[in-house]
């Protein structure tokens, strides 16, 4: 067990200073700090995935931050991916010969970020805690877990996921994550929405593992050391977030 800890040792100092970083946004409980935090997250995340599109478009980072702008006013940030999808169907329109993949990271990763920002607005820190305690635990899991007894390959996509690794990630983090539900919601409840964010979380590591393999590069980026990129981070937890709300929004409380 030690060599886990040995072998993936810039892995883990990352993950200590990223923690320490999140820790820090979480206690000053700050809306205007959320985000300009998630506001760098997103640009950088977004730089990231039109690398991996293999899409030349500066005017898209234009777009991309005046969405991020708007939805520091804006009371609902999930609603706006719409607000792009008209300027985007009216310029495909208009001009017959744009680029449709430029849609593409205003999918990946820009509702993912909008829907973060509206976790934060709609149901507070808390959430958010149980959200980045949940997705990390499915990954912690599943890393320990597949390392120890993981034979049986999970998919293609991402050769080094195991079936044993990921069912013991997401029943670690159903089970841990229901607690953090407990303070706000009834059991069942709880327990649900941990078991929605960990399976997202599962599949949405495993849609980057897609894009990645499709662009053949082996990382997003190399800003985070042992990590990678920041949708190497981030990308269970853009998948997660959204199965979230649409959770916390359609369970009875």
């Amino acid at each position: 067990m030690k060599h886990l800890f040995t072998d993936y040792q810039e892995r883990w100092m990352t993950g200590i200073v990223l923690f320490v970083i999140v820790t820090l946004i979480g206690w000053l409980d700050s809306f205007p700090v959320m985000w300009v935090f998630l506001g760098i997250v997103y640009m950088f995340a977004f730089y990231e995935a039109m690398k991996l599109y293999g899409i030349e478009a500066p005017s898209a980072y234009f777009w991309a931050a005046f969405l991020w702008l708007i939805a520091y006013f804006y009371p609902s940030p999930d609603d706006l991916f719409f607000f792009i999808a008209i300027i985007f169907a009216g310029s495909l329109a208009y001009f017959h010969n744009f680029d449709k993949r430029i849609l593409l990271p205003f999918l990946y990763p820009t509702i993912g970020i909008l829907f973060f920002l509206t976790l934060y607005n709609d149901f507070g820190i808390w959430s958010m805690l149980w959200l980045l305690v949940t997705v990390a635990l499915t990954d912690i899991g599943a890393f320990f877990v597949g390392k120890t007894i993981g034979k049986t390959q999970f998919s293609p996509t991402s050769p080094n996921k195991t079936i044993e690794g990921v069912i013991g990630g997401v029943v670690i983090a159903t089970a841990i994550g229901a607690f953090f539900g407990l303070r706000d919601y009834n059991l069942s409840k709880a327990i649900l929405t941990s078991f929605f964010i960990s399976v997202a979380a599962v599949y949405g590591d495993l849609f980057e593992s897609y894009l990645k393999r499709e662009a053949g590069v082996k990382d997003s980026g190399n800003l985070l050391p042992g990590h990678g990129g920041i949708l190497d981070r981030i990308d269970g937890y853009l998948f997660g977030v959204v199965m979230m709300i649409i959770s916390l929004r359609a369970l009875p409380s």
